[in-house]
């Protein structure tokens, strides 16, 4: 049977901040992420289902990543959890912005291990996550691979 990969795309924009970090990164500031999901398995061969010849119904995998990464942090402020912007998260909460506090320092590396995480929860068991590209700017950018992560 044949292996095929396939990705789809997202972008959504999200604050952050970076506690104790030396540089400008410790202040509040965003992106324009771009989130590459890539997944792998073989396509359906039952000429009678009616997703016959996917790995997964791209609609499908968009409903995924659009439930637990995308609506969740489009226009959020991500904060660590476990820092003093606790103060500012909890002011801005107070004004009404969508803030997210997470148990991890909110750099590209960290995001991309938690979506990852989201991810694989999500995908149906035939269907395995193969990697994921978190593009924080339009030359930076952190990958997750399944094959390293075993």
């Amino acid at each position: 049977m044949t292996k095929i990969r396939i990705t789809k795309q997202f972008s959504f924009e999200t604050g952050h901040a970076l506690y104790g970090y030396d540089g400008k990164c410790k202040n509040v500031h965003g992106h324009s992420y771009k989130l590459s999901v890539t997944v792998s398995g073989t396509p359906i061969l039952d000429a009678s289902h009616v997703k016959f010849g996917m790995v997964i119904d791209f609609g499908d995998l968009k409903k995924i990543v659009k439930e637990e990464i995308v609506d969740q942090f489009d226009h959020a402020t991500v904060f660590n959890q476990n820092t003093p912007h606790v103060e500012l998260a909890n002011e801005l909460k107070n004004r009404g912005h969508h803030v997210i506090l997470v148990d991890y320092q909110p750099t590209s590396e960290n995001m991309v291990t938690d979506f990852a995480a989201r991810i694989k929860n999500r995908l149906p068991h035939d269907v395995e996550l193969h990697s994921l590209k978190l593009q924080e700017t339009e030359s930076s950018f952190a990958e997750w691979y399944a094959s390293d992560n075993t």
